[in-house]
């Protein structure tokens, strides 16, 4: 480990901690603070995770020092900008100088991340196995038929969803017990981030995204299920039969999980369920939906009035559905036109007298007022995932930037030769890496049952991240990178989504990160 990289970083880290405890963690008014010093956290973790995760490989290690380098650099400006308000003195913050930074450095490191790629980070036998199976899954299954789901903004077909159901792709945070692949005795985040990132290779929508849901229904069951639920559901989940997926957030309450209004009301033999869901991802190919609700409209505060449910449903194809129950209660499905994201459709939901039986509470009785906490045990595996997501998909526009630009001549040289080429591969590529250690760093802090406010932190940089490498991918395609045929204005429009979904970045930023480092 560089020690000349810790020791700017320690430095910096420092200031954020002085920040921190000078802030009174007012999230109303201490906005714009709180958010910068979430974003400045994230950084010096994901620099801090690769510096630790290089592993003896000169090219990591040179993507470290660089990256360190740019995280002082960006973090020092950003204090710079307004000290006082973090209880700082312009004095107090030294300057950001690193030969790392030198044009003709990253021009080498670009030069010579475009010759051997970006290098994985060290995995046991078990896990780089896992890795190549799902990489070939993505080129030869997924990125055939990527382009077509997306600009015809079709469901994702069988050809995708039976193989991966074969390969239980669905029970990866299932215990082995009950149908899974997550072994009984431990956790293994690692495995998900994996296969997560090498389908979002393949395409966010028609593949990345398909394990999201069965792990954030999964870890609330296991969380809040009583054993009977866990045996009825959880082998399910597993095997893909049904597909499912999680309602939460509703047309006026967005990031804010404990301002749900969605109705239940007791019913005989069960509850009945009033009200509109949106941004319901899936859920007309979904058998089953996990379902937040209020069960205590009175309760204060009022999160302690929320619960889990999981409705059953058929499956439907298209964009629009209507189930009707014999009882005359209904549930159905609106699919909103978005500009990427496409394969699953996320719906708007409208809940007419919609019957779920007793047995669907999760925790039965036990479960009344716990929803919002159950939730938030499967948000932190969504968040962590969609970390993964995320790098997946930089990861895609980062190769397929490179093989163009190796072929694109303009001016008599390849586009890939020009040093500010060179220097803009370098630093998507270091980005890449960073976001990827700090990935696999939270995995294993989740595994040890820790790590909730560092999978935020990873969600915000990583997401953050793969907006501005789409970018730079689409750029160096020249106008290629604008037109539909080409798969990397896919990436562009599919990673605009990231930063938004899981917690929306600013209420990650101020009112969980921010929170939790003034507390």
């Amino acid at each position: 480990m560089n020690k000349a990289e810790l020791n700017y970083l320690d430095q910096v880290q420092n200031l954020l901690q002085r920040a921190a405890g000078f802030l009174q963690g007012d999230l109303d008014t201490e906005q714009q603070q709180l958010y910068d010093l979430a974003f400045s956290e994230a950084e010096v973790s994901a620099a801090r995770a690769l510096l630790r995760q290089a592993g003896g490989d000169p090219l990591l290690e040179a993507a470290a020092r660089y990256y360190s380098a740019e995280v002082v650099a960006q973090v020092t400006q950003r204090l710079r900008l307004y000290p006082q308000s973090f209880g700082l003195q312009a004095a107090d913050i030294p300057p950001a100088h690193n030969e790392a930074l030198a044009p003709a450095a990253m021009a080498e490191l670009g030069a010579e991340f475009l010759r051997r790629g970006i290098p994985l980070l060290q995995e046991d036998d078990e896990h780089r196995m896992m890795r190549d199976t799902f990489h070939e899954f993505a080129n030869e299954v997924v990125k055939p038929r990527a382009e077509q789901i997306h600009r015809g903004d079709e469901l994702i077909p069988d050809a995708i969803l039976q193989p991966l159901k074969t390969m239980g792709c669905f029970g990866l945070s299932v215990p082995q017990r009950y149908g899974g692949l997550k072994p009984d005795d431990r956790e293994d985040s690692r495995a998900m981030v994996i296969v997560t990132e090498e389908l979002s290779r393949g395409s966010l929508g028609a593949a990345g995204s398909l394990i999201t849901r069965p792990e954030i229904m999964a870890r609330a069951i296991l969380e809040g299920g009583t054993d009977a639920q866990k045996q009825r559901w959880l082998p399910g989940l597993a095997a893909g039969e049904p597909l499912c997926a999680v309602s939460v957030t509703e047309p006026n309450t967005g990031s804010d999980v404990a301002s749900v209004n969605l109705r239940a009301t007791p019913a005989e033999g069960g509850w009945l369920l009033n009200g509109g869901k949106t941004w319901c991802t899936f859920a007309g190919k979904a058998g089953a939906i996990l379902v937040l609700a209020r069960t205590n409209p009175e309760i204060q505060p009022p999160h302690k009035g929320l619960s889990l449910f999981v409705v059953d449903k058929p499956e439907y194809q298209g964009h629009d559905f209507v189930h009707r129950q014999p009882g005359g209660g209904q549930v159905s499905g609106r699919a909103i036109a978005t500009i990427g994201y496409r394969g699953m459709h996320s719906y708007e939901m409208f809940y007419d007298d919609y019957f779920v039986p007793a047995d669907n509470l999760i925790g039965a009785e036990a479960g009344l007022g716990k929803g919002f906490y159950y939730t938030m045990r499967g948000f932190m595996g969504g968040r962590l995932q969609t970390a993964a997501r995320a790098c997946g998909l930089m990861r895609a526009a980062f190769e397929d930037a490179a093989q163009y630009t190796g072929q694109r001549r303009v001016f008599g040289r390849a586009v890939a030769d020009y040093p500010l080429s060179a220097g803009k591969f370098a630093r998507m590529a270091a980005h890449i890496c960073a976001c990827r250690a700090f990935t696999m760093e939270v995995a294993g802090l989740m595994d040890r049952g820790e790590g909730a406010m560092q999978a935020s932190l990873v969600k915000l940089l990583a997401c953050r991240a793969a907006e501005w490498v789409t970018r730079e991918a689409l750029q160096l395609h020249g106008g290629m990178g604008y037109a539909e045929e080409t798969a990397v204005s896919r990436y562009f429009a599919d990673a605009r989504v990231l930063s938004i979904f899981e917690g929306a970045e600013e209420t990650l930023a101020i009112r969980v990160v921010g929170k939790a480092l003034t507390g």
